[in-house]
């Protein structure tokens, strides 16, 4: 391999064309190797980590060949989710520097994680999806918890700091519920046959109200037998509501998504398990003042009711009922008797109006009234009917007057005569007779009887 002919010696004796310094050649480097290797994912056993006042990282990877010295500034090494230390075995996102002071390669490191931690994640996504699409996490499977729970049974390490949180919420909040531990180990590969044999068990014998699986906090690692699918399977199929208590209040795990209920941490659940007794007693006082006041109140009803009845009672009595009737007795007599009397005036008042009324109409003072009435009818008539004789004879005069007028009579007095045949009608036209038939002919001052002779 050749250097470039910037950096190679002269032939014989001449000096080089350029000579770098070590600050130089380590940015040179640096380069070279961030341009090569940008970001490496490498996993390694932990040694000499060291946190300084600074807050920034350092620490050693190493395996069982080789080592490479790390830091990680603060800014990342404050987001870490777990305390590193000497012996782990972590999963680190670094970038490939050099540290130019010292001259000595060295990793920046963006992310740590225990190893392992990123595929149990993976799984448990792969798990979660899986479970939620066959429709285990449906709200409509959801079992509602009983309100007062008789029986509880936990489903946790005997051993663990879970179960003495858990026991001392239940015994402080409700003392009358009656707990069985139910010891099953929380971790490891033994866990999970054996939490799904209890959830059997504990479902099968038909103690139970409810049943708590709990366990305290830990790694994702730590938490993986709650994670497991025959764990989650066996939650599904409990016929007995099942609460999940795994962890802190950011772990979640496969199992709090089936329980029909996920609590934060396993006091939280033994709170949401049981009433407070506290708060019972409260609620009692409270329903017994209110069952005392509708008695009061009640107990006066019924005492006024009582009181109406009795006051009905005395008025039914006999004595009563008779003077009640004398009572009324008299008061209709009382009122028969005025109206008697009234009806005494009206009739008074009446037979004086029709007295006064025959007085007005005895026969002597009638036939005085009626004799002077008929003589003024009488001349009244009189003028009448001599008004009327002269109207009616003026009239005669001009109606006589129009009549001779117009009369036959006074025509035939001029010397005209009037033919009729022998049946009385007028004769109008000699085409209407014959020979030898008879006629009359009316004259001013007789008949005359005619024959017709000749044509």
């Amino acid at each position: 391999m050749h250097a470039p002919d910037d950096f190679s010696n002269g032939a014989g004796d001449q000096p080089p064309r350029h000579i770098l310094t070590p600050s130089t050649l380590n940015r040179l480097v640096r380069g070279l190797l961030e341009d090569a290797l940008p970001l490496v994912w490498i996993e390694g056993e932990l040694s000499n980590v060291a946190r300084p006042a600074s807050g920034h990282l350092y620490f050693t990877l190493k395996d069982n060949a080789a080592q490479v010295r790390c830091a990680m500034f603060k800014p990342k090494s404050s987001c870490l989710r777990f305390k590193p230390a000497d012996g782990m075995q972590v999963l680190v996102r670094a970038r490939v520097g050099l540290y130019e002071p010292r001259g000595e390669f060295q990793l920046v490191a963006e992310h740590m994680e225990p190893a392992g931690e990123g595929a149990l994640q993976r799984e448990f996504e792969r798990l979660k999806a899986q479970l939620d699409a066959e429709g285990l996490f449906a709200q409509d499977h959801k079992r509602p918890l009983p309100r007062f729970a008789r029986r509880i049974g936990v489903i946790t390490s005997a051993t663990g700091a879970a179960i003495h949180d858990v026991l001392s919420v239940l015994g402080r909040r409700w003392p009358l519920v009656d707990v069985d531990v139910l010891p099953v180990p929380v971790q490891g590969h033994e866990a999970p046959p054996a939490i799904v044999s209890m959830l059997r068990k504990a479902t099968a014998c038909g103690r139970y109200d409810v049943l708590l699986l709990s366990r305290g906090g830990g790694s994702l690692e730590d938490l993986w037998a709650f994670n497991d699918e025959r764990v989650a399977r066996a939650i599904h199929a409990s016929q007995v509501p099942v609460v999940s208590a795994v962890g802190h209040e950011i772990d979640f795990s496969i199992a709090d998504f089936v329980a029909d209920l996920r609590a934060p941490t396993p006091s939280a659940a033994a709170e949401l398990l049981v009433p407070d007794v506290r708060a019972q007693q409260r609620h009692l006082d409270q329903m017994r003042q209110r069952i005392m006041a509708i008695q009061e109140r009640r107990l006066q009803q019924r005492i006024q009711r009582i009181d109406h009845l009795l006051a009905r009672l005395q008025s039914q009595r006999p004595q009563a009922r008779l003077a009640h009737d004398r009572e009324r007795l008299l008061h209709l007599h009382r009122r028969l008797l005025g109206a008697r009397i009234a009806q005494l005036n009206q009739l008074k008042a009446r037979l004086d109006r029709v007295h006064a009324h025959l007085l007005s109409q005895h026969p002597r003072q009638q036939l005085a009234l009626l004799r002077q009435r008929l003589e003024q009818h009488a001349q009244h008539l009189r003028r009448l009917v001599e008004h009327k004789l002269e109207r009616e004879r003026l009239t005669l005069q001009q109606t006589a007057r129009a009549l001779h007028a117009v009369s036959p009579l006074a025509t035939l007095e001029r010397g005209y005569a009037i033919l009729f045949d022998a049946e009385g009608k007028v004769l109008r036209s000699v085409q209407t007779v014959t020979v030898d038939t008879p006629l009359r002919a009316r004259l001013a001052d007789g008949e005359l009887p005619l024959r017709v002779s000749d044509k």
